[in-house]
């Protein structure tokens, strides 16, 4: 079996539903997993998605805020969600395959703008959140499992534009680093994007603030696709589709694709 999967944070699925139509119809991915979809599960749009023979769909969402999706061409079960830090924050959906594969989804909090959990609570709570998926996946070492997402920290120094720079900015902070690290060895994951493409810079995120995102290429790669070790060699073909950024009224963030042979 032969799946490609996407990882794409649209930043409102409802407000962008025609370019996650025109990705579908462009690459067609098998299944293309979203975040920040800033939606009830009941109010997205899921006509046209249909349409193009994606028929099946887990998700969990909140309104305006938030929300993950796992929308598939190929039949999913629902396995839960969790609410890390106990937020209520519809950041966590997980879905398997026929084949046994688990799909987690995950939307990491951004973390807010200081790097100071006493000064803000935000990054507490990021930290916090880290944890948390750290103690699960000790406590239940997963198998045959994919993780995604946007995951809001850009690890190595080559996931940034400047690492001296980024250094006490948010999402590249040592602590963060070090948290997203210990999520990585408590379930032995497999970065399948930086095994594909091991050397050079790889962004998927551009600030809206810069008026020239692409000529200042300012970028970070916040967005990821891990596998367990059972199943890591099995993943080929990463990439990220930078063009997507430069799609009119476009999220800031571009997909991410890898393709398993299972």
């Amino acid at each position: 079996m032969t799946f490609t999967l996407a990882t794409w944070n649209i930043n409102s699925v409802r407000l962008r539903e025609g370019l996650v139509v025109r990705l579908m119809a462009e690459e067609s991915p098998d299944i293309l997993c979203l975040q920040e979809c800033k939606s009830p599960v009941e109010m997205i749009p899921v006509e046209q998605f249909r349409a193009l023979g994606y028929r099946y769909m887990v998700a969990r969402g909140q309104k305006g805020y938030n929300g993950v999706a796992i929308i598939s061409k190929l039949p999913l079960e629902d396995v839960g969600g969790r609410d890390f830090v106990a937020m209520g924050h519809a950041r966590h959906v997980a879905a398997r395959l026929e084949n046994g594969v688990v799909i987690h989804n995950c939307y990491i909090p951004a973390g807010g703008d200081i790097p100071d959990r006493l000064q803000n609570v935000k990054f507490g709570q990021k930290l916090d959140f880290l944890t948390e998926m750290r103690d699960w996946f000790h406590g239940e070492k997963p198998s045959k499992s994919i993780l995604v997402g946007d995951l809001n920290i850009a690890p190595r120094e080559d996931d940034v534009w400047n690492h001296k720079a980024l250094l006490k900015i948010v999402s590249h902070t040592p602590i963060e680093v070090e948290h997203f690290g210990a999520v990585m060895d408590a379930g032995a994951w497999v970065d399948v994007t930086r095994a594909d493409i091991p050397t050079g810079n790889l962004y998927s995120w551009w600030s809206y603030r810069s008026p020239d995102w692409d000529g200042a290429d300012k970028g970070r790669r916040l967005d990821h696709i891990w596998a367990t070790p059972d199943i890591a060699g099995a993943a080929h073909g990463s990439r990220i589709l930078r063009p997507v950024r430069g799609w009119d009224q476009p999220s800031d963030h571009a997909p991410v694709f890898a393709t398993f042979d299972l």
